[in-house]
């Protein structure tokens, strides 16, 4: 939790009427309607106001002024430019709805329990099942036009439209209908998984009794109970990252009234580019450079020479180390402590700390628990696909209850 009465975090009503540009009275009014918090002052003085909803509220009123410095670094790592319920990063935590991911994954919920929480507010008393009458599309035909060699991403991107195809009922849906189309989705995309290589597998994952066990039958690997639990632990550490590129995807095409599906579309074109989805896939590319744990140190000050960067070490959001990171790596080491990959990926992960001194992304924990698991090359991009999905589903029903179109301002630079 923020510290309390510390000048960097609140400030006096006098300094945060400043701080807007407002009077007094305008300041107490913004505070009656929920925009800005205020707080006891120590020792029975003053209240005092949370600076981090003074500087929100300053960058949209700005921002919707025309001001394009204001409007552009609210789109560059800035002031968020939604107001969302859903996930919040802070003070070096995760939360979805307002608990602690870390807590939630070690504490022993399940993935389809996170989704319905990010989705409704509410935490399911005991982990729900969820269960889908076909893959919605021909597993056959869809293969053949992806052939063998095609990612895991690229195989969820035909899924969905093929799935929205066949759901005539997909446009105007009640939020009652549209949970239980976003369950069946999940399920389905998790048996998506099998289609490049293993289409005959999708209907058999389909039956999985959940999204991680479908997960390990699409991708070919013997569903164990720890398996299943490693990668049911990765998709609820992923499902959701507040405003990342491919949700604010899903939010834009949400606004519009286009349909669930259609949201879904958006947000994995975005991630299909490689500064946003490819993390995984370079973290498994520098895992098999380096071959075995022994050259991770050479390896890496080799890269340094050559003055190439060391992927995916540090994070803007947290200054400290991303907190689901440790937790993935864990699973890993628990699952298979003696696998190849494992033991090189861990290696790379402590030379890198040396090298760099910031902690590995989540990205890192992504391959470990896919190298742990047996997984083929370019399964931890698909584990990520498939838990952020959930997220995806999130922002869209959230999205829609705000009635406008996303629409930013340029801050036009021409002649």
């Amino acid at each position: 939790m923020a510290p309390r009465n510390d000048e960097t975090t609140e400030l006096s009503a006098k300094e945060a009427a400043a701080l807007l540009g407002v009077k007094l009275p305008t300041l107490y009014a913004y505070v009656s309607r929920g925009w800005v918090r205020s707080v006891p002052g120590p020792e029975g003085k003053a209240r005092r106001y949370r600076k981090e909803d003074l500087e929100r509220l300053k960058a949209r009123h700005d921002a919707r002024s025309g001001h394009g410095p204001v409007a552009a670094s609210a789109l560059r790592w800035g002031e968020p430019v939604l107001d969302s319920a859903i996930t919040s990063v802070a003070h070096g935590r995760l939360r979805y709805r307002g608990q602690d991911v870390v807590e939630l994954a070690q504490g022993g919920a399940r993935f389809e329990e996170a989704a319905e929480l990010l989705w409704t507010g509410t935490r399911p008393a005991s982990p729900p099942t969820w269960r889908a009458e076909g893959l919605g599309f021909s597993a056959r035909t869809a293969a053949s036009l992806l052939g063998q060699n095609a990612s895991p991403l690229l195989s969820l991107s035909l899924a969905v439209p093929a799935i929205a195809a066949a759901d005539l009922s997909r446009f105007g849906a009640s939020p009652e209908a549209e949970l239980g189309r976003a369950r069946t989705l999940l399920m389905r995309l998790a048996a998506s998984l099998a289609l490049p290589h293993r289409p005959g597998d999708a209907e058999q994952a389909l039956s999985a009794p959940s999204v991680a066990h479908a997960a390990a039958v699409a991708f070919g690997v013997k569903p164990t109970p720890a398996r299943v639990r490693a990668l049911d632990l990765a998709l609820l550490l992923i499902a959701d990252h507040e405003l990342n590129a491919s949700t604010f995807a899903a939010r834009v095409a949400a606004s519009t009234g286009a349909d669930l599906y259609a949201c879904i579309c958006a947000a994995l074109a975005a991630l299909s580019g490689p500064l946003h989805g490819a993390a995984c896939d370079q973290v498994e590319a520098l895992v098999a450079e380096v071959g075995r744990p022994e050259r991770a140190a050479e390896a890496l000050h080799l890269r340094a020479r050559r003055g190439e960067a060391i992927p995916h070490f540090g994070h803007p959001l947290y200054p400290s180390g991303d907190p689901r990171t440790p937790v993935l790596l864990e699973a890993a080491q628990g699952l298979a402590p003696k696998a190849l990959g494992v033991r090189t990926l861990r290696a790379l992960v402590e030379a890198g700390r040396e090298a760099t001194g910031e902690s590995p992304s989540a990205d890192f924990g992504l391959v470990a628990v896919a190298l742990a698991a047996g997984l083929p090359a370019g399964s931890a991009a698909g584990l990520f696909a498939l838990g952020r999905a959930a997220g995806w589903v999130a922002h869209t029903l959230e999205q829609r209850t705000m009635r406008f179109i996303l629409r930013p301002r340029a801050r036009y630079v021409g002649p």
